[in-house]
């Protein structure tokens, strides 16, 4: 927030009414490099339940973990993998494949799941990024179109299989090919040339203007929209899982990082949040489980805020009443972000809603 500038608080709700007033407290700035993850354990009687519940659905419903306590750091928040191992099969000829076709280079990211590298192909030097993941950090399987398969290659096969031509079906990044190592999985993904992620764009310039965080915002929209028809959840919409091209004046926006999200129906209960454990909605708090479409609609405002104002946003400062929204931002994005924060999940925006905003049309 800029000196001198009059704060507008944001807190939660009382029921219907969100506006009430709270103290004002400065957030912490996103800092310069990416924040950290790490995973929970389930606790050995929940993973006993989810193995039973799992055992007839290929995306079953996550059972609760002993809540663990926010701290304010974004990290990943996950159930140890259960069910079977998967079958474990020779990888030299595979890997040796893998070696033949791609260059590997830099490291550039961590997930919950597993470690990112820049990389080229040989055959034509097409930029692609290469996620590995070790063997013991997969969940199980899942079955798509009767063949058991990983989760994330399912649910990116799932996304390129049912792609159209509307709005928004085309964020998602592509998975060009997969290595089941046996020990390892390795994911060789589209990485656009010009691109870098939204939360490396806010470090570099700054907080983002509100006209352009309009066009970004519009874009993340109907990307979701276009998750939520193919009943996928992603689960873990932030900055560092959007990557902005910077080679447009007028930046398009790709969703990246499908390692925690799952195939499920809107109405669909989960009872453990594996997303960023600072932006596991209201929800989780008061009544330990949340549902896709109101966790994802949660999430976007998240994005819209920390991209608007340049700092971290954690729910627990926010049910805390120690968030400020900055009064230079027209009333209706500030409106638009109440709509995506409002307490109650029922009473929440939905997707299309947002999508029909006063603040976007």
């Amino acid at each position: 927030m800029d000196p001198g500038e009059t704060p507008h608080t944001l807190q939660p709700e009382i029921k219907t009414s969100p506006e009430a007033d709270g103290p004002d407290r400065k957030v912490s700035r996103v800092k310069g490099r990416k924040r950290k993850v790490r995973e929970n354990d389930e606790g050995q009687a929940g993973k006993t339940k989810r193995e039973a519940d799992q055992e007839s659905a290929s995306c079953p419903m996550d059972v609760a973990p002993p809540k663990a306590k926010v701290s304010g750091r974004r990290k990943i928040a996950s159930g140890v993998r259960t069910g079977k191992k998967r079958t474990r099969v020779p990888g030299d000829r595979k890997r040796a494949k893998f070696v033949k076709k791609y260059w590997q280079l830099d490291h550039i990211g961590r997930g919950g799941f597993g470690s990112v590298y820049a990389g080229f192909r040989k055959a034509d030097w097409v930029p692609v990024a290469i996620k590995h993941v070790e063997d013991r950090m997969l969940p199980k399987p899942v079955s798509l179109n009767g063949k058991e398969l990983p989760k994330e290659v399912a649910i990116m096969m799932k996304l390129a299989a049912e792609k159209d031509d509307s709005a928004g079906m085309s964020a998602p990044i592509e998975l060009l090919e997969w290595y089941d190592l046996g020990n390892e999985l390795i994911l060789v993904l589209e990485k656009p040339f010009d691109s870098k992620d939204l939360h490396d764009y806010v470090v570099e310039h700054g907080s983002v203007p509100e006209w352009k965080a309009k066009l970004l915002m519009k874009q993340l929209v109907d990307a979701a929209i276009g998750l939520e028809k193919r009943q996928i959840f992603h689960r873990d919409i932030k900055l560092e899982n959007i990557l902005i091209d910077e080679g447009s004046s007028v930046p398009g926006v790709r969703l990246i990082d499908f390692g925690v999200s799952e195939i499920a129906e809107q109405d669909t209960i989960f009872t453990i949040n594996c997303g960023t454990e600072d932006h596991q909605p209201p929800e989780c708090f008061f009544q330990s489980c949340h549902s896709p479409g109101p966790t994802t609609v949660y999430q976007l405002g998240i994005v819209l805020y920390e991209m608007l104002h340049g700092a971290a946003f954690s729910t627990e400062e926010y049910l805390q009443r120690k968030l400020n929204m900055s009064s230079k931002l027209s009333e209706e994005c500030q409106d638009f972000l109440r709509a995506c924060w409002r307490k109650e999940p029922a009473l929440r925006s939905t997707l299309t809603e947002l999508q029909l905003h006063p603040w976007l049309i």
